[in-house]
């Protein structure tokens, strides 16, 4: 065990040996707590990290002068579109997606490392139920994806596969995340290949450049940002397990897009075929100050700006047909190869730049007592994992469209964006087009058929209320060649509910050519069919 003389002449050469300010106050427990905490800071490393961050600080983050000059808009060979393209070459993407899937080549990684501070919980936003009648949660859904598309794989190819689940964690997430896994038996996965990581952890500095306690034994520290992904990678030997399982393509994303489609075989397909090493979804921005980061060239470079780093000016560009010149906004889901990321943790790694964040952090202050500060007071210094772009031989862009694949749960409601309810509409507006799609009519509480709106208000609810089972469906398939049987049951099983005054119905059937059950709860409220709460009928013969 490391002695406090070490650790203490380690701080000295950091200068930061005030973290060892309320040493002689400690029992022996706190004492051993805080030196092998203490005892993992390089001290060199320890040393820069806090000079940078206070250097960073002092240059707010800004566009450079001659940004517009160097920065172009990715060429059009470089970016393919679900919405755009035709449908032969959009098939072709989706079975090359799902031949790479048969062969176990793909896996996705989910980036949870973060604290759900904005969204106001104290546990991992996996974990969070954003109030579906189902009341699944974001892990749930996402396990339930991963199932569908195996089982779609399989299918086509005549074959049993597995995607395996990649799971960055952090310090916060990590011990909660494993035991919800654990209580709910992986959701159905084989636990072997829901492999789970932690990120590395950083210490918050003060404007002046000092480290941070946030008790008197513990240092105020956070996730390195998701770019941490890199040196987790290589800590954890996670690439030497995607190798011994033969994944060669790995989907990234982040924990909090209930919208997400995990290894979707379209984004997966014509990355392959495009020969990219490296790839990222894009949505079109809403309007020019979206606050989101633009995916673009500088100096011919693949890269992602910060909506803070481009000036109202170039925001504000349009094209000759109206679209906004750098209108792909970055949504945190990307494709890269194994060969790739394994040329980025043994090259690149120590090239990527840190980006500040500028927090509120509750400290102890030089009389022992805790402080929670009332405005920002320190800097958290982290990485981004779209900082890899630039080292990419064959970048790709794949455009989606924002209300089929993306809406983030961010903060808390009453939010008019980014929140428990707009991310529910989002998904329940998803499923009532599917509805829809597949023949269904809704009845309002005197039986009359209810209108049928394709498109309605963002951030509504959708004339009638259903929800549809990953496991039933992954992308709307699932229903085809069926519309007039499965009408008929939908406006039956709907119709049938007007008589249980709110008691919770379930309801499954066959439909289709692959015999899914159908999975929806929709007991009646007024004039609109709300869920309430369902079985997984996913588990249903």
């Amino acid at each position: 065990m490391t002695s406090e003389g070490d650790v203490r002449a380690r701080l000295q050469r950091a200068g930061q040996e005030h973290l060892l300010r309320f040493w002689p106050e400690l029992e022996p427990g706190p004492r051993a707590a805080l030196l092998a905490e203490l005892a993992t800071l390089e001290p060199e490393a320890l040393r820069e990290h806090c000079q940078r961050a206070a250097a960073a600080c002092e240059n707010p983050p800004g566009p450079p002068p001659d940004l517009a000059e160097r920065l172009r808009p990715l060429p059009p060979e470089r970016v393919g579109s679900a919405s755009r393209s035709d449908p032969e070459t959009r098939r072709r993407w989706e079975e090359e997606g799902f031949r790479q899937i048969a062969l176990n080549k793909v896996a996705v990684l989910l980036l949870a490392g973060g604290q759900g501070t904005r969204l106001g919980v104290a546990y991992p936003k996996g974990m969070y139920c954003v109030g579906l009648p189902s009341g699944k949660t974001l892990y749930q859904l996402q396990a339930e994806r991963i199932r569908r598309v195996e089982q779609l794989a399989g299918e086509r190819r005549g074959t049993r596969c597995t995607v395996p689940w990649y799971i960055m964690t952090s310090e916060f997430t990590l011990g909660p995340t494993a035991e919800f896994f654990k209580e709910h038996d992986f959701f159905r996965l084989d636990p072997a290949n829901v492999v789970m990581f932690e990120q590395r952890m950083l210490p918050a500095v003060t404007f002046e450049g000092k480290a941070i306690l946030e008790r008197k034994d513990k240092v105020a520290m956070a996730p390195d940002g998701n770019g941490g992904l890199y040196r987790a990678l290589t800590d954890h030997q996670i690439l030497e397990d995607m190798e011994r399982r033969g994944v060669e393509f790995v989907h990234v994303y982040c924990v909090d897009n209930i919208l997400v489609r995990l290894a979707d075989p379209v984004f997966i397909g014509f990355c392959v075929l495009q020969g990219a090493d490296c790839g990222a979804k894009v949505v079109e921005k809403a309007y020019p100050e979206e606050p989101v980061g633009v995916v673009c060239q500088v100096d011919g470079v693949p890269q992602v700006l910060e909506y803070s780093e481009v000036s109202s000016e170039t925001a504000q560009l349009r094209a000759s047909d109206g679209r906004l010149v750098y209108h792909a906004g970055n949504i945190c889901n990307h494709f890269f190869t194994r060969g790739f990321l394994q040329m980025v943790t043994r090259e690149s790694e120590p090239l990527l730049k840190l980006h500040v964040a500028v927090k509120k952090v509750p400290y102890i202050d030089e009389e022992g007592n805790l402080i929670k500060p009332l405005k920002p007071n320190a800097i958290k210094m982290e990485k981004f994992v779209f900082d890899v772009f630039q080292f990419a031989k064959n970048f790709v862009a794949f455009e989606v469209l924002r209300e089929e694949e993306f809406s983030p749960l961010k903060n808390a409601d009453p939010a008019n964006r980014d929140s428990p309810c707009t991310v529910r509409q989002a998904l329940l507006a998803q499923h009532y087009q599917w509805a829809l799609q597949a023949g269904a009519r809704f009845l309002d509480a005197h039986r009359a058929q209810l209108p049928e709106l394709p498109s309605f208000p963002l951030n509504g609810d959708p004339p009638a209320i259903c929800e549809i089972s990953p496991l039933v469906s992954y992308s709307g398939e699932g229903f085809g060649g069926c519309s007039p049987g499965l009408g008929l049951w939908w406006s039956q099983c709907l119709s049938s509910l007007q008589e249980t005054e709110g008691n919770v119905l379930d309801y499954s059937t066959r439909v289709g050519p692959h015999l899914s059950p159908l999975d929806v709860t929709t007991p009646c409220c007024g004039v609109q069919l709300r869920g309430r709460k369902t079985q997984d009928l996913g588990e249903w013969d």
